[in-house]
């Protein structure tokens, strides 16, 4: 008997010793941002029309957990819905708080996470006014926020996406502090993904990748393999032109490690599903 219960014991052991990682520290997420280019005629063979299929293969295929979109009209929106049903999106259009202008939606897979609960603030003075511009921006300008129970691991996240102004220099940069107070403002470890059309060598970009000041780290220099792909994620199309720094990012607060950050560059036979690349993270909960 003695022997059977040493045996049992030493079976027992062995098998914890063996539990994998992320039993202990939660499933990783993988986050995606994807700037998918508003549907304009004048974008000719590069229209909407050619490329949605493309852009719904690439999301397909990464598999997201977390989705984040940049550039989205209603009409895109909706066939993105329509095709990729295991997500669930939120969002309003940025022009009227309801469906008029680009959407900043955000995403989420229906068999890892459930809502909390959900919102949308403008990058401006009055971030509760809808289709409110800030500071010198060309354009209303949104962030599109969930807080997310995961149903593998009973933890509760944020995630934010967004898309900061092309043209506004101080709007950026108060755009960068608006989201730093955000993140500040809750107790639950956070993603923040968007275009932020600012480089790695701009004021809002320290603002958001320094963890002083925002909490956060880029999950580009954080993560433990080395980062894939180009260094550049703005190509207006032209599969030979992403040299410069990245503009589209994937923040995380301390509560999380980065496994991989990979930019992706799926073409087909050369053409590419939107002018921006998407960007990948594989993010592992800290419990």
């Amino acid at each position: 008997m003695k022997f059977l219960l040493s045996l049992l014991t030493a079976l027992l052991l062995a098998a914890c010793a063996h539990v994998p990682a992320e039993s202990a520290e939660g499933p990783p997420i993988r986050a995606m941002t994807f700037n998918i280019r508003l549907d304009v005629a004048s974008d000719g063979g590069n229209a909407w029309p050619h490329r949605k299929e493309m852009v719904e293969a690439v999301i397909r295929h990464e598999a997201p957990d977390v989705l984040g979109m940049q550039e989205v009209l209603l009409h895109q929106k909706q066939y993105l819905e329509s095709e990729l049903t295991d997500y669930t999106f939120v969002g309003v259009g940025r022009d009227d708080g309801a469906d008029a202008g680009e959407f900043s939606p955000l995403g989420w897979r229906n068999d890892r996470f459930a809502m909390v609960d959900s919102g949308t603030f403008w990058l401006s003075p009055t971030p509760e006014a809808a289709g409110s511009k800030g500071w010198d921006a060309a354009l209303p300008r949104i962030a599109t926020w969930a807080i997310l129970r995961d149903r593998r691991s009973g933890e509760t996240i944020r995630v934010l996406n967004t898309h900061f102004d092309h043209i506004g220099t101080v709007a950026r940069a108060n755009a960068a502090r608006m989201i730093a107070e955000w993140v500040a403002g809750g107790d639950a470890p956070a993603i923040v993904m968007g275009d932020f059309n600012v480089t790695p060598d701009s004021e809002p970009y320290h603002v958001l990748a320094n963890t002083a000041q925002s909490g956060l780290s880029d999950t580009r220099t954080i993560s433990s393999t080395p980062p894939y792909g180009p260094p550049g994620t703005f190509t207006g199309f032209d599969i030979m032109a992403a040299a410069e720094g990245p503009i589209d990012h994937i923040f995380v607060t301390a509560g999380f490690a980065v496994q991989r950050y990979a930019v992706v560059t799926q073409h087909w036979e050369g053409r590419l599903p939107s002018d921006h690349y998407p960007v990948v993270a594989d993010i592992q909960p800290q419990r």
